[in-house]
């Protein structure tokens, strides 16, 4: 597949994405988001997903992003209620709802969020989807952020270091880690970050590196360590109210979900791949001390170990879910590992 750079293009995009332009359509989406309109979530995917279906409806159909709504965990009741048209979360926010999501978070998968969204979306669909863990919710997409890496206000030099620090985590896999590395975990969401670097609340978070631009962590986190491919993914969905859906023709139904799915997800991975690659360098030019942490160092053979027997704990977890779990996560990394050749 050709990767294009969707950020340099953002800009341009989003200018279709005005409230005026939307009182022309016949029906306007409105997507509830909770992240900064600079990151590649509001700046990327969600104007690109709405030129296509601003295209596939003729017009008829056209989207708008809404701010401010509240904590993400709330994102898939406010879709539920019809509060909002549609929205997106990370799933690692509702414990409990949704276990079979984890398949796609478990550490050493050796892919990039584009391979690893488009991995997430097969496999749900040929494993996951009959759990209907996103019961009362249309899903539109499942993607991943990046690389999940350690940004620490001060250096360290093994995962020992970490052990008792506050590390601020949002649920998922990255809290079976943080409990393997004997963190002191602190919940909140990540728009809460910065505040809390700033202010000495916790000691670092585990989270992309396009955070450090985009919640601007290089001016509080000056201290990453980067792993071969991560601790971890995160695992996120878009999803649609059914009754919005409901309300527009057949033929533009269709067409909404024409350029959802797979597709979706792989702009999703793609967009926050570009967003990692950006926030390297403002972490770079910002002077932030990033350790490369290559496959044969000290830190890497740590995590290999602490990571051990973490995919038969996820596999027994979800014994109640009624699917084959071993054989989805097996070829979750095979489409990811193999995914572009």
């Amino acid at each position: 597949m050709i990767r294009r750079t969707f950020l340099k293009t953002a800009a341009a995009v989003s200018l279709g994405l005005t409230l005026s332009a939307g009182a022309m359509a016949d029906s306007v989406m409105r997507v509830a988001s909770w992240l900064p309109p600079t990151h590649p979530q509001n700046a990327v995917v969600f104007p690109t997903w709405g030129k296509w279906i601003e295209e596939a409806t003729e017009g008829r159909v056209k989207l708008e992003i809404e701010y401010g709504m509240g904590h993400p965990k709330t994102m898939f009741e406010l879709v539920e209620d019809g509060v909002v048209d549609a929205s997106w979360s990370f799933h690692g926010y509702v414990p409990g709802r949704f276990k079979l999501t984890q398949a796609v978070e478990q550490p050493l998968l050796g892919a990039d969020a584009e391979a690893a969204s488009v991995a997430h979306w097969r496999v749900n669909e040929k494993y996951f989807a009959k759990a209907n863990e996103h019961d009362g919710l249309v899903l539109a997409a499942l993607f991943t952020h990046g690389p999940g890496q350690i940004h620490m206000a001060q250096p360290i030099n093994s995962l020992a270091d970490l052990n008792g620090k506050k590390i601020r985590l949002g649920g998922g896999v990255q809290g079976v880690i943080g409990e393997r590395l004997h963190v002191t975990a602190v919940g909140a969401p990540a728009p809460k970050v910065y505040e809390m670097m700033q202010q000495g609340v916790i000691d670092g978070v585990f989270i992309p590196m396009g955070e450090q631009k985009t919640l601007r962590l290089n001016e509080v986190a000056r201290n990453v360590v980067a792993l071969p491919g991560g601790m971890y993914l995160g695992s996120f969905s878009i999803f649609i109210n059914p009754d919005f859906l409901d309300s527009l023709s057949e033929k533009d139904r269709q067409a909404v979900m024409s350029v959802s799915g797979e597709k979706l997800s792989a702009l999703a991975g793609r967009a926050w791949d570009e967003g990692d690659k950006a926030g390297y360098e403002a972490a770079k030019e910002a002077g932030v001390n990033v350790m490369m942490v290559g496959e044969n160092d000290p830190i890497a053979k740590e995590f290999r170990e602490v990571a051990k027997g973490m995919d038969d704990a996820w596999i027994e977890s979800v014994a109640d879910r009624g699917v084959d779990a071993k054989a989805a996560l097996e070829e979750l990394r095979s489409i990811a590992r193999n995914y572009g050749e």
